[in-house]
């Protein structure tokens, strides 16, 4: 049986966000590279990014050859991109070596699950070159709807606000946080009570 979607913010009727949509008036662009595993995963929230900013554009794709495109953009614009990333496996960035005016700065991040984003990085080697953002996030993520594989996990929307307000310490990030809060919310609420039950009460729920 097919769904009714809201034409303005794409999402099933019966969990429309348009009422939780605030613009933020980033100057940092944000480019998210898509697993296509992603682009109908309905707890995606990457998908929000372009509702709320302006300078948020998805590229869908897994291998080098997906995001030409991108590539070709980033060196037509001569564009500073940097690459938000676990500390871990890449190198801590420095906020003072970022030049250049923000309008030309490009956060990229890659949506997927843990294990769809590594091969996606070791799949396009022109990403190991670039400025790291890394960061250690404050809190737990409040994705409650997905699991990670890693307890430092963001979703892709979380680390985005994360990276901007690194950025533009002046910027307020708290709509997008907002808006993620409300999908989360929306989508228990429209979820059967046993099975909301066992998001709420599990910690060790499995996702995909």
């Amino acid at each position: 049986m097919s769904r009714d979607f809201c034409v303005k913010c794409h999402f099933p009727i019966r969990v429309c966000l348009c009422n939780a949509i605030s613009p933020v008036a980033a100057h940092t662009r944000v480019w998210v590279l898509q697993h296509p595993s992603e682009v109908d995963h309905g707890k995606n929230s990457a998908r929000l990014l372009p509702l709320i900013l302006d300078t948020a554009r998805i590229f869908v794709g897994e291998s080098e050859a997906d995001f030409t495109p991108l590539r070709q953009q980033l060196k037509a614009e001569n564009l500073a991109p940097v690459l938000v990333y676990p500390a871990d496996d890449g190198e801590v960035f420095s906020l003072p070596s970022v030049g250049g005016q923000p309008e030309s700065r490009v956060l990229l991040l890659l949506d997927g699950t843990w294990r769809k984003a590594l091969k996606m990085y070791h799949l396009n080697p022109w990403l190991h070159s670039l400025p790291k953002l890394a960061f250690t996030p404050d809190s737990p993520s409040a994705y409650r709807i997905r699991k990670a594989s890693r307890s430092d996990s963001l979703s892709t929307l979380e680390a985005a606000a994360c990276a901007l307000a690194q950025l533009e310490p002046g910027l307020d990030i708290r709509p997008m946080l907002q808006c993620f809060d409300a999908m989360i919310s929306r989508r228990l609420e429209a979820m059967p009570e046993a099975v909301r039950q066992r998001y709420l009460t599990d910690p060790e729920r499995e996702t995909d």
